[in-house]
């Protein structure tokens, strides 16, 4: 894995990206190599080159936060989700 700071545009500009969002693009740069380059506007282009073994082993930590961060959200957003302070609060009134 190395870091690619900055990315400048011309140099991926006649590679087709294989996957890409708003602000992100895989581009094959052959040989069993990828570059993965954050492509916002607003700030220089940097990118992370990575192997093919690499995208695989990257993908999974990617994974595994994208599970963290969507459990972490989610319960703070359920209907039934229940404040800790709202609790002990209720349970004190229930005992009066």
């Amino acid at each position: 894995m190395n870091i690619v700071e900055p990315v400048d545009p011309a140099t991926v500009v006649h590679l087709r990206p294989i996957a890409e969002s708003d602000q992100f693009a895989v581009y094959a740069l052959g040989n069993d190599t990828y570059l993965l380059v954050q492509r916002h506007i607003g700030t220089p282009w940097v990118g992370v080159r990575l192997s093919g073994d690499g995208v695989f082993r990257a993908g999974s930590l990617l994974v595994d936060a994208m599970r963290h961060l969507y459990r972490s959200a989610s319960s703070q957003r359920l209907p039934n989700h229940i404040n800790p302070l709202h609790a002990v609060a209720s349970e004190e009134e229930r005992l009066r």
